[in-house]
C-alpha cells in the first residue's frame, strides 16, 4: 500500500509540506553523523532531532487530527486524502527513528566511555553507587511520585504530554478485575539523569531506571506484573495560523469542542521495546490511535533524546566543547571606531550579519538610547527574547528615565508564551506602553525605531531584521539586520508602527512590502517580471534564501517563471513544496538546504532586475502563515555596499560543499561535496570576508 502512495506522490506537481519536514530532520541527523564532529555535538544534533519531532507531532500531526476526529477530509499538497496520507506519514516517521535509534546505539553509545561517561542502568551499577541511588531515590524521588490506579472505581487519569510514564500492571484479589493498571508520572522538574563520579569519569543513570529500581516500593504489598515505560505526545495547537487551510469558523467550532478536554488527544505513543502488551491494548484504545502511532524504543536506545543535553551541556566535558569563533566587525562599522552609534548611523547604514558580527552594536544603541536625556522614544517589537534580556532591562531603563516606549509583544509565540507574558507585564508596571498582539494576527516582524531630539529637528533611528530581539539566538542563528537613520526606511517603519498599534491604512510603502497587506501580491509582481523581461529576451534572474517554501501562488509564480526561462536558485533551510528540475514545470530551478554549525535564520531575496538588482531582507519566509496570518515585513537594501553585502551571502550560500544539500525532483537531498577538494564551508568564510570579495560578488 505505502508503495502505491509513492507513486501517487510522486506524480503531484508540489511536495508534501509535513513530508518535506521528515527531509529536513533526516538532515539535521545527517549532522550527527558527520565525520570530524566531536562526540558532544553529535549528541546535540541527535537532541535537536528528539525536539523537532516533538513539536512536529504537537504542531502538524496535531493538525492533521484536527481533520480526522472531526469527520472533515482535505488533499494534501502529496495528493493524498487525509487517512492514507497520515498512514503514510506515520511509516515514514516509524523509518526516521529507526535510523536514529541505530545511529545512537551503534555509533554514538560505544563512544561514551572514551569521552569520559556513561550512561548505565541500575544492575551496571557498583555496589556503592547502587546504594547512593537507592538514597536518592528514597529521599528525593520517591516523596515527589504520586501512583494513579485505573479501575471501576476510578476515571482514566489525565496523563502529561510529553513526560516519561510508568504503566504498571498488578494483580488483583478480585474476582472481575484480576489485573489493574496505575501510572506514574516521573515529575518534570527531575533531571533527566541521576550522576555520579567513578574514579575519572561521570555515570549517568537515566531517571526511568532509578524509578524501575524501586518501583516495588510505591505499590507495597501487591504483585506487580509488569512496569512498561511510555511517553504521549498530544495534539498540542489550535491556532488558526497552524491550520491555515482550514476555514476560520471551523476552527472556532473546534475549539468550543476541546473545551471539554483538560488536554489534546494523543498523537503518538513512544513505548519501551519489551511492554506488556494488555497495557498497552488499553492505551491504545483509550487513546484511539492506531499500531502507525506506536513507537517502540529498542533496548539501548533512549526515550526523549531531549534529555541529552544535561550531558551536552555538562560542565565537566567543557574542554570537549569548541570554542565559538570572535565575532569580527561589520564591514561597514571599525572595531576601533567611536562607540556613540548615533553618531555612526548619521554617517552610514550598517548591516550586522549574525553570529559572524555580534549584535553589540544593536544592544549598544538600545543602551544608548535609553540613557540619552535628548531621546524622546523607542518603539519595538518583540516576539522571542533571551532569558536575562538586555533588551528589555534597556527598555526598563529607558522608562524609568522618562521616555515614552512602545512594545508590541507577541504573547502567542510558540513554546515562548509565558516567557512573554511576564516579561511585558514587568514593562507595563514599569510604565511602558504595551501592546498584547494584533486581533488575530501574529506579530512576526522585527522592527525597532528610536526618535531623538537634535536641536530643533528630530531624527528617528531605525532597526530591521530578519531575526529576534535575542542575545542568545544571536550566537545560534544566521540572521541579517540593517541598523539606519535613512529617512526614508523612518517614514516607513512609523507608518507601519501606527497602522499596527492604531488603525490607519497606510499608502504603498517606499522600503517596506507588509503582510498581510500586500506582500504575496507584491513578491508574485516581482517574480513576474523577471519572467517578463526573460520572454522578452532581457537577463533575468532570481535567487531567494528563506527557511520554508509552501505557498502555492507564489510557487506556481516561479514554475512560470521557470518556463519563461528565468534561472532561479532557492536556498531553503527546512520545508520546500516546489518540486524542482521536473521536465515542462521547473528545469531552471534549483532548490539546496544548507544545515550546519549555525541555524539558517536570514531571508534574502534578490531579482535581478535587468542588471539593478532589487535585493530585499526582513522576517518572512514565503508561508501561507506569513503571507495571512501574520504582521510580517521586508525591507529593501539600498546601500550599495550593504546590498553587495546581501548579494555575496547568496553566492556564498550557492557555494558552500560542507553544509549544503541538493533537493531532487522526487524531493529527496544530497549532500553537496568537494570537488577536486576545494571545500567551501560558508560558517568559517564569513568570518574572513572581505571588502574587495563583497563589491565583485555577483550572482547572474
Amino acid at each position: 500500500m505505502i508503495e502505491k502512495y509513492d507513486h501517487l506522490i510522486q506524480q503531484s506537481d508540489l511536495i508534501s509540506r509535513d513530508l518535506s519536514w521528515l527531509h529536513f530532520n533526516y538532515r539535521v541527523l545527517a549532522q550527527s553523523m558527520k565525520e570530524g564532529r566531536n562526540l558532544f555535538d553529535k549528541l546535540k544534533f541527535v537532541a535537536i532531532t528528539a525536539s523537532n519531532a516533538d513539536e512536529f507531532f504537537m504542531i502538524r500531526v496535531g493538525s492533521l487530527y484536527n481533520y480526522l476526529d472531526y469527520g472533515k477530509d482535505r488533499v494534501d499538497y502529496s495528493g493524498l486524502r487525509a487517512v492514507p496520507f497520515k498512514r503514510k506519514l506515520l511509516h515514514d516517521f516509524q523509518e526516521f527513528t529507526r535510523v536514529q535509534n541505530d545511529h545512537f546505539i551503534n555509533n554514538l553509545r560505544p563512544e561514551f566511555n572514551n569521552h569520559r561517561f556513561q550512561i548505565l542502568g541500575y544492575e551496571s551499577l557498583q555496589k556503592r553507587e547502587k546504594e547512593r541511588v537507592t538514597n536518592y531515590f528514597e529521599k528525593i524521588v520517591f516523596p515527589m511520585l504520586t501512583p494513579m490506579v485505573y479501575d471501576s472505581y476510578h476515571s482514566f487519569p489525565i496523563l502529561m504530554n510529553n513526560i516519561l510514564v510508568f504503566g504498571v500492571v498488578t494483580k488483583t484479589q478480585d474476582t472481575k478485575e484480576k489485573r489493574k493498571m496505575s501510572f506514574i508520572q516521573i515529575p518534570q522538574n527531575l533531571p533527566r539523569f541521576y550522576e555520579m563520579e567513578r574514579k575519572d569519569k561521570m555515570i549517568f543513570v537515566p531517571i526511568e531506571e532509578v524509578v524501575r529500581q524501586h518501583i516495588s516500593e510505591v505499590f507495597k504489598n501487591v504483585e506487580i506484573t509488569s512496569s512498561t515505560l511510555f511517553r504521549v505526545t498530544r495534539n498540542g495547537d489550535f491556532t488558526l495560523e497552524e491550520s491555515e487551510d482550514v476555514e476560520a469558523n471551523f476552527i472556532e467550532e473546534m475549539k468550543k469542542k476541546l473545551k471539554t478536554r483538560k488536554t489534546g488527544r494523543v498523537v503518538k505513543l513512544e513505548v519501551e521495546g519489551e511492554y506488556d502488551k494488555w497495557l498497552i491494548k488499553q492505551l491504545r484504545t483509550k487513546y484511539e490511535i492506531d499500531e502507525d502511532n506506536i513507537i517502540e524504543v529498542p533496548k539501548g536506545a533512549l526515550m526523549d533524546y531531549t534529555g541529552l543535553w544535561q550531558i551536552v551541556k555538562h560542565e565537566d566535558f567543557r574542554d570537549f566543547r569548541p570554542d565559538m569563533p570572535k565575532p569580527v566587525p561589520p564591514l561597514s562599522m571599525s572595531e576601533y571606531e567611536h562607540p556613540d552609534m548615533f553618531k555612526i548611523l548619521k554617517d552610514r547604514d550598517i548591516l550586522l550579519h549574525h553570529p559572524y558580527n555580534s549584535i553589540d552594536p544593536l544592544m549598544d544603541l538600545l543602551d544608548q538610547a535609553a540613557e540619552d536625556p535628548n531621546v524622546l522614544s523607542i518603539k519595538l517589537t518583540i516576539y522571542r527574547l533571551a532569558k536575562n534580556s538586555r533588551v528589555v532591562s534597556a527598555l526598563l531603563n529607558a522608562a524609568e528615565n522618562g521616555k515614552h516606549v512602545s512594545v508590541l509583544f507577541e504573547v502567542k509565540a510558540r513554546f515562548d508564551e509565558e516567557n512573554n507574558m511576564k516579561e511585558a507585564q514587568r514593562l507595563q508596571k514599569a510604565g511602558c506602553f504595551v501592546i498584547y498582539g494584533v486581533g488575530m494576527l501574529k506579530t512576526h516582524t522585527k522592527l525597532l525605531l528610536i526618535v531623538r531630539r537634535e536641536g530643533e529637528k528630530v531624527k528617528r533611528f531605525v532597526h530591521m531584521s530578519s531575526g529576534n530581539y535575542n542575545e542568545d539566538t544571536a550566537r545560534l542563528y544566521t540572521d541579517i539586520g540593517l541598523m539606519t537613520s535613512d529617512e526614508g526606511y523612518a517614514n516607513d517603519v512609523q507608518e507601519f508602527f501606527n497602522v499596527i498599534t492604531g488603525h490607519s491604512v497606510p499608502d504603498r510603502y517606499d522600503n517596506l512590502i507588509t503582510a498581510p497587506r500586500e506582500m504575496r501580491s507584491r513578491l508574485i509582481e516581482l517574480i513576474q517580471q523577471e519572467e517578463s523581461n526573460a520572454r522578452n529576451g532581457l537577463p533575468s534572474g532570481i535567487v531567494i534564501k528563506i527557511n520554508s517554501l509552501q505557498d502555492i501562488d507564489t510557487i506556481m509564480a516561479l514554475y512560470a517563471a521557470s518556463r519563461a526561462g528565468v534561472p532561479i536558485h532557492l536556498i531553503v533551510r527546512g520545508i520546500c513544496c516546489l518540486r524542482p528540475g521536473r521536465e515542462g514545470l521547473s528545469e531552471n530551478i534549483t532548490v539546496r538546504s544548507i544545515v550546519g554549525e549555525y541555524l539558517e535564520h536570514s531571508r534574502i531575496f534578490y531579482f535581478h532586475n535587468q542588471g539593478d538588482p532589487l535585493v530585499y531582507s526582513g522576517s518572512a519566509d514565503m508561508m501561507v502563515r506569513s503571507f495571512e496570518r501574520r504582521l510580517e515585513s521586508l525591507f529593501l537594501i539600498k546601500d550599495e555596499l550593504l546590498k553587495q553585502q546581501a548579494i555575496n551571502l547568496l553566492c556564498y550560500n550557492l557555494k558552500d560543499n560542507i553544509n549544503g544539500y541538493e533537493m531532487k525532483e522526487d524531493g529527496s537531498f544530497v549532500p553537496i561535496t568537494p570537488e577536486n577538494g576545494k571545500v567551501f564551508n560558508i560558517h568559517k568564510e564569513f568570518y574572513k570576508v572581505k571588502r574587495e570579495v563583497v563589491m565583485a560578488a555577483k550572482l547572474f
